[in-house]
């Protein structure tokens, strides 16, 4: 039984990293639109040429994307989610 229960919390931590990852994303793409937008507007009607053409735009949106998708936000995250879980732990057991 201890081997079904192990398997079971390691599941929710996947899942609970799973939606860290995606909150992570989606704060990332909220707080970089400026730089999408220009990427975008830059890509419109091209195909291949988009590679070459909007690089620096390519770019910019990666530099940005980064400062709010590395592991060290995402451990930031962890830590934020683990404090919260604890609180709860301790306000349920008052």
């Amino acid at each position: 039984m201890g081997y079904v229960q192990e398997a079971r919390e390691n599941h929710v931590k996947k899942k609970v990293e799973e939606a860290l990852r995606s909150k992570m994303k989606h704060k990332a793409l909220k707080e970089c639109e400026y730089y999408t937008t220009r990427y975008a507007e830059c890509a419109m009607g091209r195909t291949l040429s988009v590679v070459w053409k909007c690089r620096k735009q390519a770019n910019e949106l990666n530099e940005c994307l980064h400062q709010f998708t590395n592991d060290s936000v995402l451990e930031k995250m962890k830590k934020e989610y683990m404090l919260q879980e604890e609180g709860k732990g301790s306000s349920l057991s008052l």
